[in-house]
């Protein structure tokens, strides 16, 4: 809270924070200092981004939810890092990893599956995910090693590197049994990760042939790969659990095998790198930060959530292959994982249109959610303001924020739901006209008016009201959709 504090009184335009509260202890928005600090950054024109966290791909683990946090989830990008596989065989097999080193392949070592070098009283199962203490150090040295990643025991890559490293042994092949695979950065270590289905014949190999070699290939670089953007596995979705009717993650930006600075290990050697690829939303945080610096500096005047409303209603949401951007399953993603889609930041310059929220909506978001007046006014703001006469959570939906989110809607009841959103020109015509487009979900009935925003010399703010209505044959569960206003040249995506 302290450090928000101080970068804003050091008169900065952005803060850009790649942490945040566990997954399964988040706190409210009266108990979460980045929460209460953002608020205060607000307030003064300072516009705070921050990481969605990696705990994905569960639902409702997105953290740094609140509505003034410009929340950010992770892609990987159209760049892959090989580390292919050669069997004693002959056989080649295309696994990931990153080690680089200045041989154009490794020596062929001795291959054994890690089950089969258990240390003395130790269980199988514990040696078959290379678990610590579980091997015999004698039988893994000067040897790869085979192991399946437990699917139960979480043990992180680098720990099981590390494992091996300090065994002796000359390599690591990694089955990976359910995640899509990302590469991680072994510096001089060989290792290689494979699915199921690659790990099996290495497996059958080493099953019926007598003494199994294997070498392990230097890493290289797969440019332009298909598809991309994809949403990444440990990339956390929502929807919030504090409320669902404001949609988390906002956007997704590039948070796979990114080339990062790190720090150096305490006595490191003057010729330790001091960078390396890195993957999490701490990663992609930085690249919105960015992207919103980016329009800042031809849009000085902008506020941080008009920003924030051209970023996300100019995303993108297809991906390479000119198809629905998809997950790290295979299947198209929803906006649980992606928010608004990939950034764009050349079209987020000339948006046409934004959402401005402003302090007023985020102390009736406070209303909403349920706190007092006097609470709001203790923790977060000393601005005069008073809670609508009407609180429900159910309200959060009418805030003026670039996305929409409806927490629950039931079936049959007429247009059970409207709200009122005001955009701002910010495009280079004033006299303009836009329409909407509307996509609606399957089962839900999308009304608006007016049927056309014009703007003039003088009128450079026009509201419209959106009807939502669920039909009888409404399922049960969430549903997507989109409303698009445009005049012809700007798409504004909500």
């Amino acid at each position: 809270l302290k450090a928000i504090d101080d970068a804003v009184n050091d008169g900065v335009d952005l803060i850009s924070i790649s942490i945040g509260s566990n997954a399964a202890n988040r706190p409210d928005y009266l108990s979460d200092p980045i929460a209460i600090g953002a608020f205060h950054a607000e307030l003064k024109g300072v516009m705070v981004i921050a990481s969605a966290g990696n705990n994905g791909p569960d639902a409702s683990t997105v953290t740094n939810v609140a509505p003034w946090i410009f929340t950010v989830a992770a892609s990987n990008i159209d760049r892959n890092f090989q580390s292919s596989v050669i069997l004693g065989s002959g056989k080649v097999l295309r696994g990931a990893g990153i080690h680089f080193s200045n041989a154009t392949r490794s020596k062929a070592y001795p291959l054994v599956y890690a089950r089969n070098v258990a240390a003395a009283s130790k269980p199988v199962e514990d040696a078959r995910a290379c678990l610590s203490g579980s091997l015999d150090s004698k039988k893994v040295a000067g040897k790869v090693v085979v192991c399946v990643m437990s699917s139960t025991a979480g043990i992180p890559k680098r720990i099981i590197k590390l494992i091996l490293e300090n065994a002796g042994s000359k390599g690591l092949i990694l089955i990976n049994q359910k995640e899509k695979i990302i590469a991680f950065d072994s510096g001089d270590f060989p290792v290689s990760e494979v699915d199921m289905t690659d790990g099996y014949k290495i497996l059958k190999y080493i099953l019926h042939t007598k003494n199994p070699t294997v070498t392990i290939v230097p890493t290289v670089e797969i440019k332009r790969t298909k598809p991309a953007p994809v949403v990444a596995i440990f990339s956390s979705r929502g929807p919030a659990s504090l409320t669902e009717n404001i949609l988390k993650p906002d956007i997704m930006a590039p948070g796979v095998l990114i080339l990062a600075a790190v720090t150096p290990p305490e006595n490191a050697k003057r010729s330790t790198p001091t960078y390396g690829l890195r993957s999490g939303t701490s990663m992609s945080c930085p690249h919105v930060t960015g992207a919103a610096a980016f329009v800042k500096a031809f849009r000085p005047s902008w506020t941080p959530s008009m920003i924030k409303s051209a970023l996300v209603t100019t995303a993108i949401q297809y991906d390479n292959m000119r198809r629905a951007v998809t997950n790290s399953s295979r299947l198209t993603s929803t906006p649980h994982e992606t928010g608004a889609g990939e950034i764009n930041p050349h079209r987020a310059i000339n948006p046409g249109l934004v959402f401005e929220t402003t302090a007023q909506d985020y102390l009736q978001f406070l209303c909403y959610f349920g706190y007092s007046q006097k609470t709001i006014s203790k923790t977060f703001t000393k601005i005069k303001f008073s809670c609508s006469k009407k609180v429900s959570e159910d309200l959060i939906s009418t805030i003026n924020y670039p996305s929409i989110s409806i927490g629950s809607l039931r079936r049959g009841q007429r247009y059970q739901k409207i709200i009122e959103w005001t955009v701002t020109n910010v495009g280079p015509e004033k006299n303009v006209t836009y329409v909407p487009h509307i996509e609606a979900p399957e089962g839900l009935v999308v009304k608006v008016t007016p049927k056309r925003l014009v703007f003039g010399e003088n009128v450079s703010k026009v509201s419209f009201k959106v009807w939502f209505y669920g039909k009888m044959s409404a399922s049960k569960g969430y549903h997507h959709g989109s409303l698009v206003w445009s005049d012809g040249y700007h798409l504004v995506r909500s």
